[in-house]
C-alpha cells in the first residue's frame, strides 16, 4: 500500500514545496495538487457535495497552477511522485499541456502521475469553450493526443476537438507511459470510461464504502482484456490500520490524506503525527 498527501493549494498557509519536502522525508509516496483556472461568480453547476452553487471551501477560488507548483516541488525533492487530484486537461491547449507534462516528467526523472477529472464545474469548462455535454469525449481526445505526442517520433491526431498533422514534439517523458487516473464518482459509466482510456480510479472524498465499486471496476477491467489490475487511489478517510488493511485487500493501491492550508509549523506537526500512525519513517 502506498501513502499519498494532497494539499488543496492556495496562496496562504504552508507552501507546497515545504509540505512536499516534509512528506518525502517522512516516507510518503505521492504529493497531489488540484486545479481550477478560475471560478465563475455566477454558476449553474452544482458542487457535488453541496448540491447547489455554493462551495464547501473558499480555496476553490485560490488554487495555484498545478504544473508550476509541481515543478517547484520537483526542484526540492528527489523521490516523491508528482500528481494532480485532479487536473482539468481540457481547460488548457492540448499540445502545450503535453509539452508541459513531458517536460516536468523529463526534469523530475519520471515522477509524474496525471490525475484528471471530467469537470463538475461546467460553467468553468464553458469559459474554456468546452461543451459540458461533451466533456468526456474532449478529455478522451486530449489523453489520446497527448499520448501520441509523448510516444511517437512523428505524432499526429485527428479528432473532433483536437487535430494536428505529423509533428515533432520533445522532450519525451522519462516514463514509457505516464499513469492516468480519473477522479470521478464511482459509477459504471465512469468505470467503462476508465477501462477504455485510463489506468485507474481516484475516488471522490465523499465515497468511503467502496468495496462494491472496486469489484465492479476490476470486473469490467478484466472483461475488457486489460492486463494486471487497475490502480485505485482512495482519497480521504482516517489512517486506521484496520481500514487500510481492508482497502489493500480489496484492491486499493494508495491511500491519500488531505493537508490543511494552515501555518507551516501546524502542518508539519500534523504530518509527523500522520506518519507515525501509518508506521512511516
Amino acid at each position: 500500500m502506498r501513502h499519498g498527501l494532497v494539499l488543496f493549494t492556495s496562496d496562504r498557509g504552508i507552501t507546497p514545496t515545504g509540505a512536499a519536502k516534509a512528506g518525502e522525508y517522512l516516507g510518503f509516496d505521492t504529493f497531489y495538487v488540484p486545479e481550477h483556472t478560475h471560478i465563475p461568480v455566477r454558476r449553474d453547476a452544482a458542487h457535488p457535495t453541496t448540491g447547489d452553487s455554493s462551495l464547501p471551501d473558499d480555496r476553490y477560488l485560490r488554487t495555484l497552477d498545478p504544473w508550476v507548483t509541481l515543478a517547484a516541488i520537483a526542484a526540492v525533492t528527489s523521490k516523491i511522485r508528482l500528481a494532480t487530484a485532479v487536473a482539468l486537461p481540457v481547460e488548457s491547449d492540448c499540445i502545450t499541456l503535453a509539452k508541459t507534462i513531458a517536460t516536468l516528467d523529463h526534469l523530475s526523472g519520471g515522477r509524474v502521475t496525471l490525475g484528471a477529472g471530467f469537470g463538475w464545474n461546467t460553467d468553468e469548462l464553458g469559459d474554456h469553450g468546452v461543451p459540458p455535454s461533451m466533456r468526456r469525449t474532449v478529455l478522451r481526445e486530449y489523453l489520446e493526443a497527448m499520448e501520441a505526442l509523448w510516444t511517437q517520433e512523428e505524432a499526429a491526431y485527428d479528432g473532433d476537438y483536437v487535430s494536428f498533422g505529423p509533428s515533432w514534439a520533445y522532450p519525451k517523458p522519462a516514463q514509457a507511459h505516464i499513469p492516468v487516473i480519473i477522479g470521478a464518482g464511482g459509477t459504471e459509466k465512469t468505470f467503462n470510461w476508465i477501462v477504455k482510456s485510463a489506468d485507474g480510479w481516484l475516488t471522490t472524498p465523499y465515497e468511503t464504502e467502496i468495496d462494491d465499486q472496486v469489484a465492479q471496476l476490476q470486473k469490467l477491467w478484466h472483461e475488457a482484456g486489460r492486463d494486471g489490475e487497475p490502480e485505485v487511489v482512495a482519497l480521504g478517510g482516517k489512517p486506521d490500520p484496520a481500514r487500510i488493511e481492508h482497502l489493500e485487500r480489496i484492491g486499493v493501491t494508495e491511500c491519500v490524506y488531505g493537508l490543511p492550508d494552515k501555518p507551516e509549523q501546524e502542518v508539519l506537526a500534523y504530518l509527523e503525527r500522520l506518519a507515525g500512525k501509518l508506521g512511516l519513517r
